[in-house]
C-alpha cells in the first residue's frame, strides 16, 4: 500500500481546544508524507460548531458521500484526549476493529500509548507503521427481560447497574454460570475488564487486574449484606444480574459510562465475554507494573529489586 493511499483515522476530544488543535497538527504532517487524515463526522461537525478550522482532515462516511472514506478502509485511530476519548474511539472502529493508539492529554490517560510531548513521535511512528497490536478483552452485554429486553451493547471498561433514584436502593440477585450466589440492597453493582480495574472497579475497592488476566469482576456498589466482595471469575462465565420484585423503583444500565438503558423492576442483564476485542496499538514495550506505578505515582522509594 503506498502512503496515498493511506486513511489514517484522527479522533480529538472536541471539548478542548488542544486537542482540537493536535488534529490539526497531526492532519497537517499527515497529509505532507503523502497520508489522508480522516475524522468522524460528529467529530468534525462539533468541531465546526466551536469555530475550529478543521483544515486538511476529511470526512468519515457510510454512504455515497463524495469524498468520504468507508471505515474498512482506514488502517488505524489516533485518540487525541484521555481515557474518554479513546472508548469514544473504540466505539466508532467498533466494527472493523482498527488498532487505536491513544495520545494523552488529559489527566491520568491509563489507557492513553503516549503523552502530549510525544505527539510527533506517534505520528512517525504510525506513518512507518511501527506499533505492535494487543488485544484486550471486552463485555457483551444483554438485557435478557423486562421492558428493555432485547437490548444488547458491549463495554471496554464496564458494564454497571445503577439505582435511577438516589433516595432508593436497588435490590437484586447475583448469578453466575446459572447458578444463584447473592442478593443484597446496594447502590448497584460493576461488571468490568482487567482494562477496566483500574477504572469504576478500581474506585469502588476492587482488585487491579492485570491486561493479560482473562477474567471478568463483580464488585458490589455499597452493598448492604454480610458477603459482598468482589468476585473474579473465569472468562467464559455467564455473569448475571436480575432487579428483584422487591425494588419499589428502576434501575439504569451504563456501559463505559457512554451508552445506558433503564431497568424497570423484573429486568435481567447478563454479561459475557464479547467475541470481539478491542485492539490496542502499542509503541512501546513497557511493562504494565510500570504503567501503574507511573499513572498512579505509586510510592517505590526503597525498592531495590533481585539480587544478583
Amino acid at each position: 500500500m503506498s502512503r496515498s493511499d493511506r486513511n489514517i483515522l484522527l479522533v480529538p476530544h472536541t471539548g478542548r481546544e488542544d486537542a482540537l488543535a493536535a488534529a490539526v497538527r497531526v492532519a497537517e504532517r499527515l497529509r505532507a508524507a503523502g497520508a489522508r487524515p480522516v475524522l468522524p463526522v460528529m467529530e468534525r461537525d462539533e468541531a465546526q460548531a466551536r469555530g475550529v478550522d478543521l483544515g486538511p482532515i476529511g470526512v468519515l462516511g457510510f454512504g455515497a458521500l463524495e469524498g468520504s472514506v468507508a471505515l474498512g478502509d482506514v488502517e488505524i485511530a489516533i485518540a487525541l484526549g484521555g481515557d474518554g476519548t479513546i472508548l469514544r474511539t473504540a466505539e466508532v472502529v467498533r466494527e472493523a476493529g482498527l488498532p487505536i493508539v491513544g495520545v494523552n492529554l488529559g489527566h491520568v490517560g491509563f489507557l492513553a500509548e503516549a503523552e502530549r510531548d510525544q505527539l510527533d513521535t506517534v505520528v512517525t511512528r504510525v506513518l512507518a507503521g511501527d506499533w505492535e497490536v494487543e488485544e484486550r478483552l471486552a463485555l457483551d452485554v444483554q438485557v435478557t427481560a423486562g421492558e428493555s429486553a432485547g437490548y444488547r451493547t458491549w463495554a471496554l471498561n464496564e458494564a454497571t447497574l445503577e439505582r435511577a433514584s438516589r433516595e432508593r436502593m436497588l435490590d437484586v440477585a447475583v448469578e453466575v454460570d446459572q447458578r444463584p450466589v447473592s442478593s443484597f440492597g446496594c447502590d448497584g453493582v460493576i461488571f468490568s475488564t482487567p482494562t477496566g480495574s483500574t477504572a469504576y472497579a478500581f474506585s469502588a475497592g476492587g482488585p487491579v487486574m492485570w491486561p493479560g488476566v482473562e477474567a471478568i469482576l463483580l464488585v458490589p456498589l455499597s452493598a448492604h449484606a454480610l458477603f459482598a466482595r468482589p468476585l473474579v471469575v473465569g472468562p467464559n462465565a455467564v455473569l448475571a444480574v436480575e432487579i428483584t420484585e422487591h425494588n419499589t423503583g428502576p434501575g439504569v444500565l451504563w456501559c463505559d459510562g457512554r451508552r445506558s438503558c433503564p431497568l424497570p423492576v423484573g429486568s435481567r442483564v447478563e454479561i459475557t465475554r464479547s467475541d470481539r476485542p478491542v485492539r490496542l496499538a502499542r509503541l512501546h514495550g513497557g511493562s504494565f507494573t510500570d504503567r501503574l506505578v507511573r499513572k498512579f505515582r505509586l510510592p517505590v522509594t526503597g525498592w531495590r529489586g533481585p539480587v544478583e
